[in-house]
C-alpha cells in the first residue's frame, strides 16, 4: 500500500530535519508532503533541501497561514490527485513519534477506512501533561463520543492514518472546521459514509522546540461545532425515525 504522510508546517525549522529522518526510518517506502504555510522560519526550503538525501519528499508552499483542516484537505487532495492509496496525519513537532506509524498503517491493510492514534485506549499514554490540560481533552473527547455518537475515545487525535477509498467518499470541500474540530468532523464524515474506524494506542508527547499553535479559539470552535453536529443529527434522526449505529473497533 502506498502511504504518504501528509506534514503541516509553520516555524517548524527547529524539528523538520528530525522528523523527517525518523519519518524515513520507520517508513522507508512512504511518500511525504510538507504543507508549509508560508514559514519565514524557511521550513520549507530546509524541507525542500533534504528530498535529495532522503527521497519522496515534496513540499506544498502555500502563501500564508491558513489553518490545520485546510493544510490537510490541501495534502489529501494533492495525493488524490497522484493516486497514493493511503495517507496519515502528523503534526510536526514530534509530539506525534514516527516510530509509531508501522502499527498506525497496519490495520488499513486489512479494510479499515480510519485507524485513530489514540492516548486513550489501553497502551495510550500522554506523559508529564497537567492534570487541567488532561481533563480539558478527556472532557471534550467524551462529550464528542455522546453528543455525536462516535463510539472513539479520542476523536481529537491528530495522529491518525485513512484509506485513500475513504477520503474520495467525503466531500473535502465541505469539510470546514480547523483544529480539533477537523479531528472530530472528518471521524464523523468517515462514519457517515459507511467506513470502519479503529483505534491504536500511541504516546503523545509535549513539543519540546517551537511554539505551540494551540489556542483557546480552536477548543471553543470544536465545542461549538460539536454541539451544532449534534443538533443537526438529531434531526435527521426525527425525520428518519431512528438511526443505524457508527460501525467503530477500539484495539488495543
Amino acid at each position: 500500500m502506498r502511504v504518504l504522510v501528509v506534514l503541516p508546517t509553520f516555524n517548524e525549522a527547529e524539528n523538520i530535519e528530525r522528523v523527517l529522518r525518523r519519518i524515513r526510518a520507520a517508513l522507508p517506502e512512504a511518500g511525504v508532503l510538507v504543507v508549509d504555510d508560508g514559514s519565514p522560519d524557511g521550513t520549507a526550503d530546509m524541507a525542500q533541501s533534504l528530498a535529495g538525501e532522503l527521497g519522496s519528499i515534496e513540499v506544498l508552499r502555500r502563501r500564508a497561514k491558513s489553518g490545520l483542516g485546510s493544510a490537510y484537505r490541501a495534502g489529501f487532495a494533492w495525493g488524490l490527485q497522484r493516486d497514493w492509496e493511503a495517507f496519515v496525519e502528523m503534526d510536526a513537532d514530534l509530539s506525534h513519534e514516527p516510530e509509531a506509524l508501522p502499527s498506525l498503517v497496519a490495520p488499513l491493510s486489512e479494510g479499515v477506512d480510519l485507524v485513530v492514534g489514540s492516548r486513550y485506549v489501553s497502551g495510550g499514554s500522554i506523559p508529564n501533561w497537567r492534570w487541567h490540560r488532561r481533563l480539558l481533552s478527556q472532557g471534550g473527547n467524551v462529550y464528542a463520543a455522546l453528543a455525536l455518537g462516535l463510539h472513539v475515545s479520542d476523536s481529537t487525535s491528530g495522529f491518525r492514518a485513512y484509506r485513500a477509498d475513504a477520503l474520495r467518499r467525503i466531500d473535502l470541500d465541505a469539510v470546514r472546521a480547523e483544529g480539533y474540530g477537523f479531528q472530530i468532523e472528518m471521524v464523523l464524515q468517515v462514519l457517515e459514509h459507511g467506513g470502519h474506524v479503529t483505534e491504536v494506542p500511541i504516546r503523545f508527547v509535549d513539543r519540546v522546540d517551537g511554539k505551540s499553535k494551540m489556542s483557546m479559539y480552536i477548543v471553543v470552535e470544536a465545542l461549538a461545532l460539536v454541539t451544532w453536529w449534534a443538533f443537526r443529527r438529531a434531526g435527521r434522526v426525527l425525520v428518519r425515525g431512528g438511526a443505524s449505529r457508527p460501525r467503530t473497533e477500539a484495539a488495543a
